[in-house]
């Protein structure tokens, strides 16, 4: 009996799981089928429009070109007869000849998976004119989709290309930073526009919908538009930039002119190249020409570019001296030369300036005074102030990947080379050579100081949106130093104006200038660089670069203009006249009253 009752107990259980099954598999099916057709929902993200690019007067300087992208249904039949995705991208090439069949068909077999439901993209870019012809009858196919897809354009091409950077196509890595980048398939690499990325990309939108099994939609459940046309105002000026890129001709280097409030009306890095060439993918000759130039047009000098500071920085080394006991009348007698041990430093200039005090060592920018004047106050002292005045820092502009250049010291050289300080070091660095390294930007910066005793942070965003860029300054002078700045504003008053001063002879502008010159000796060429070198170009890139740092008008300073010429010689030869165009190309500009 109790085998009978065991055994009906399992026929029974048996059967009741049989008839489950039957029923999820075969009776269900229908019913789950249509179910799943009709409440499939499916999230499109809709990519934002980046924001334009303005100089500082409304003409714009990065925009959208109105075009078209191509992308084809996923999971299209590559095999047998019915082989949708050849067919599909036949189609395309009939239609749009200049295309070419073999990239797009790897580009969507490259994105085209199991779990992908997206459609692919597989035409980044298609001009307006192009597309309309056609626009019809492609998007009548089920397999193709064509979507506004609007493409960076800089219309002033080289013109300030490393102030404004440029967009490209996204790549792995800029990927996992910047999700968004996915979708809109590009990213700003360089400049302002990587600095502004995240604000010019905006926000994506957002599209909810129903679709069927043959993704054919039934219900648009929701809808968010995107945030997007986030526009950028600059400082810049591009009738001045325009003007700087012309007058710098073929030279290298750098210039930057920029306001005491730290607005920069114009900044080049020379050579330039054409920002149009990167966004839609750079050639390989095109990107090899551009890194293995001897003159480094892709370097970003303003920011990246390091130069011994040579004697632009006596003028800031002369306020430490002052405010660390020395009086402003005491001086040396400069015959050319100073021995030290069994070395010999030498002035510029090999007769010697004579007696000399502080004015006139900034004026004629004599070295002597500076060399004897660092054995009074010592290295640590003369790193500590120049420091205080922003060197070996970042100057905190809107710009990215920025260098801090060097400000030798004691703890410097221990912690990078692990050896101790030599006084002939102490020497060096008070003429701005040995290994101190500055930026342009960062000399921009300290004349800056110099002319108004605060340090202001340079910029470039002027407006961003609707809301206006706070300058930033800082009171890093002591009470000592402001008393004894106007010394040396009247020192960089006669560089350009006195008898003797090293930029005098050279200087044609119609107002009064203030500065400093200076001539930073090129330490060495690696052997790498040498190889690309012509022999007969060699003693031109062994010459020293020229330094020429100013202000204006000289006694109610307005603006800097700070230029650096690359193997230029001498400061105020070889920039002299530039500095004086420019700032007379400001008076025209009527930025300056006369």
């Amino acid at each position: 009996m109790r085998t009978r009752l065991l055994i009906s107990f399992f026929t029974v259980m048996w059967i009741s799981l049989l008839i489950r099954v039957f029923y999820l598999s075969v009776q269900s099916n229908t019913y789950y089928s249509t179910l799943s057709s009709h409440n499939t929902i499916k999230t499109e993200k809709i990519a934002p429009v980046r924001g334009e690019i303005h100089d500082r007067d409304g003409r714009p300087v990065a925009i959208n070109k109105l075009g078209f992208s191509i992308k084809l249904q996923p999971h299209l039949k590559k095999k047998g007869e019915s082989n949708e995705l050849d067919e599909t991208i036949d189609l395309l090439i009939s239609y749009l000849p200049e295309l070419n069949a073999t990239k797009i068909r790897k580009r969507y077999i490259r994105n085209d998976s199991y779990y992908n439901h997206n459609d692919i993209r597989v035409v980044d870019f298609i001009t307006y004119e192009k597309i309309m012809p056609v626009y019809s009858p492609l998007h009548l196919n089920d397999h193709i989709l064509v979507i506004p897809a609007p493409k960076r354009h800089y219309p002033y091409n080289n013109l300030a290309a490393h102030i404004i950077g440029y967009v490209a196509r996204a790549n792995k890595k800029d990927v996992e930073r910047d999700e968004l980048a996915k979708l809109i398939g590009s990213t700003g690499k360089s400049g302002v526009e990587k600095y502004y990325n995240t604000y010019l990309e905006g926000l994506a939108g957002e599209r909810k919908v129903k679709v069927s099994a043959q993704n054919e939609v039934i219900d648009v459940l929701s809808h968010s538009k995107a945030i997007e046309n986030r526009n950028l105002t600059l400082t810049l000026d591009m009738r001045l930039q325009q003007y700087i890129s012309e007058r710098f001709d073929a030279r290298a280097g750098a210039v930057v002119v920029m306001g005491i409030n730290g607005e920069i009306l114009a900044a080049a890095s020379f050579p330039e190249y054409d920002l149009n060439t990167f966004v839609s993918g750079i050639s390989s000759k095109r990107w090899k020409e551009l890194i293995e130039n001897i003159d480094t047009p892709f370097t970003n000098k303003l920011i990246n570019g390091l130069y011994p500071p040579g004697s632009t920085i006596k003028t800031g080394l002369g306020l430490v001296y002052l405010s660390s006991g020395i009086s402003q009348w005491w001086n040396v007698d400069c015959k050319g030369t100073m021995k030290l041990g069994k070395r010999n430093f030498r002035c510029w200039k090999h007769a010697g300036h004579g007696t000399t005090d502080i004015r006139k060592a900034i004026r004629e920018s004599c070295d002597d005074y500076f060399y004897k004047g660092s054995l009074k106050v010592g290295i640590a002292d003369m790193s500590f102030g120049l420091k205080q005045f922003g060197l070996g820092s970042k100057t905190g502009v809107d710009l990215p990947n920025e260098f801090i250049g060097t400000v030798p010291s004691r703890e410097w050289k221990r912690k990078r080379f692990n050896q101790p300080w030599y006084i002939g070091e102490t020497l060096n660095s008070s003429i701005g050579q040995g290994d101190f390294l500055t930026t342009p930007l960062q000399i921009t910066q300290f004349t800056a100081l110099m002319a108004t005793g605060r340090l202001v942070t340079p910029h470039l965003a002027k407006k961003i949106g609707d809301e206006e860029y706070v300058p930033e300054y800082r009171d890093v002078l002591t009470p000592e130093q402001h008393k004894k700045l106007p010394i040396i504003q009247q020192a960089m008053r006669q560089v350009c104006q006195a008898k003797k001063g090293t930029a005098v002879n050279f200087m044609h502008a119609k107002i009064p200038v203030a500065g400093k010159t200076g001539t930073a000796q090129v330490i060495g060429i690696s052997q790498e660089v040498k190889e690309r070198i012509n022999e007969r170009d060699m003693k031109y890139y062994t010459r020293s670069h020229a330094w020429f740092t100013t202000y204006a008008p000289a006694r109610n300073p307005q603006y800097i203009v700070t230029v650096l010429v690359e193997h230029g010689g001498h400061g105020g030869a070889a920039a002299g006249g530039m500095v004086s165009d420019i700032y007379n190309k400001l008076i025209e500009l009527e930025y300056i009253k006369k």
